[in-house]
């Protein structure tokens, strides 16, 4: 027995479409001249460094209230000048300021500190 054979399909090509195609758009315009510079061309400004912010830590502590009367008192003083103030920069101005003295006068300041009891205080009722 004989098998018929079948011709193959002839393949289409995809080149004489695209070639097609492209001569069916509209020529692209020619690029524009530019004109010659008459001034020098800008440098762009330098960018500013990125400041690296400090690792910020969140922490609670119990002091007297005769030392929060003080951070009013310090604020109220540092309004009158134009300054808003806030309580943590405040206490942190304070502890710059106690990193610059010499360690006699910072234990004298510490043993003027009216003694606190360590931990939380107990809710009132």
């Amino acid at each position: 027995m004989a098998r018929s054979v079948k011709a193959p399909k002839p393949v289409k090509t995809v080149e004489p479409v695209k070639a097609a195609v492209q001569a069916a758009r509209p020529a692209a315009k020619p690029a524009r001249a530019k004109p010659p510079l008459a001034a020098p061309a800008r440098a762009k400004p330098a960018r500013k460094p990125r400041k690296v912010r400090a690792q910020l830590v969140r922490d609670g502590f119990t002091m007297p209230e005769a030392d929060f009367g003080l951070l009013a008192m310090l604020k109220s003083r540092a309004l009158a000048f134009g300054r808003v103030a806030k309580k943590s920069e405040l206490l942190r101005a304070g502890l710059h300021a106690l990193a610059a003295i010499d360690s006699p006068s910072l234990v004298a300041a510490l043993d003027q500190l009216e003694p606190v009891k360590i931990g939380r205080p107990r809710k009132s009722p």
